[in-house]
């Protein structure tokens, strides 16, 4: 078994960071009549998503067979939304409840979200739908309406360094500072990140742990292309080309990543330029998506 499932929170308690979400699940979980039954989750993928929404259905009571999981990336259209409304007209197999959870939502077609908007709004009192995505920008303000929503947000530097410790700990491995600052780094605050790069680690000798966890950065080079073109002030032409090789990236991956850079930059000596860059990046690009990071950039470029 991998380590990001052996080390999976298996209740809210178990969750690492994200205090005031927790704080709010466990009020409304606690009191089952007064509980929503629709959920938005949103935040960078690999932050905790889908492990909350699994535990949100497991304080609920939904036995495993009550318990469906859609991915949108694959099914997108408005047929999913059919099924979604078609099953849900039917009593559980196993218990009392049944928990939908629609991973990567945003990929639902304009006609597949609008599909479900009856349903989110008069859900049966028997069903719980669950909604996680990375890009809350691309759902329709009515889907976003009707849920109570949770914005999920990466560890930070001392979350990061308590999980990964512990893990290393329970393995009965010993790992130095060093290695652990830079799979932090490498990291960017996303545990599912961290816990896949310190496997790799944990899985190769003593002698070659350091350099196993910094192969990983390589993974980033075009973002660090893109920091290094800003703070030597290049031309609107050159990281215009290299914006255009990270379309597609997540957006707010993006951003976590030149905010790491720059505030590393600024760690080491006074950098005006390096402040200016996180001042640019400081909001989070949820709801703004790529357009932002461009728009970051431009306003870098023209000051």
């Amino acid at each position: 078994m991998s380590l990001y499932l052996k080390y999976r929170p298996k209740d809210l308690s178990q969750i690492k960071g994200n205090k005031s979400l927790v704080d709010s699940l466990n009020n409304m979980l606690s009191n089952k009549e007064t509980c929503p039954h629709t959920f938005l989750l949103h935040g960078p993928t690999g932050c905790g998503k889908t492990t909350i929404a699994r535990i949100i259905a497991n304080e609920l009571g939904c036995h495993e067979r009550d318990f469906i999981e859609i991915n949108t990336a694959d099914l997108r259209g408005i047929d999913t939304s059919r099924e979604i409304i078609n099953r849900s007209q039917f009593a559980p197999i196993q218990g009392s409840i049944m928990v939908w959870l629609i991973d990567e939502c945003h990929k639902l077609t304009n006609d597949a979200q609008n599909a479900l908007l009856k349903l989110l709004e008069d859900t049966p009192k028997h069903i719980y739908i669950i909604l996680c995505t990375t890009d809350p920008q691309k759902l329709l303000s009515t889907i976003k309406g009707r849920c109570i929503q949770f914005q999920v947000s990466p560890l930070n530097d001392i979350e990061m360094f308590q999980l990964l410790r512990r893990i290393v700990r329970d393995e009965k491995e010993e790992l130095n500072k060093q290695i652990f600052d830079q799979i932090i780094e490498t990291s960017q605050g996303l545990p599912r990140n961290a816990i896949q790069i310190l496997e790799q680690v944990l899985n190769t000798s003593e002698e070659e742990r350091l350099t196993t966890a910094k192969k990983n950065i390589d993974n980033q080079t075009e973002i660090i292309e893109l920091c290094r073109a800003l703070l030597k002030n290049s031309n609107w032409n050159q990281v215009k080309e290299i914006l255009a090789r990270l379309k597609g990236q997540e957006a707010e991956s993006i951003r976590r990543v030149v905010l790491g850079y720059c505030q590393a930059i600024l760690l080491k000596s006074e950098n005006d330029k390096a402040a200016m860059i996180i001042e640019e990046f400081w909001e989070p690009t949820y709801d703004i998506g790529f357009p932002g990071i461009v728009y970051a950039c431009y306003s870098i470029i023209n000051k």
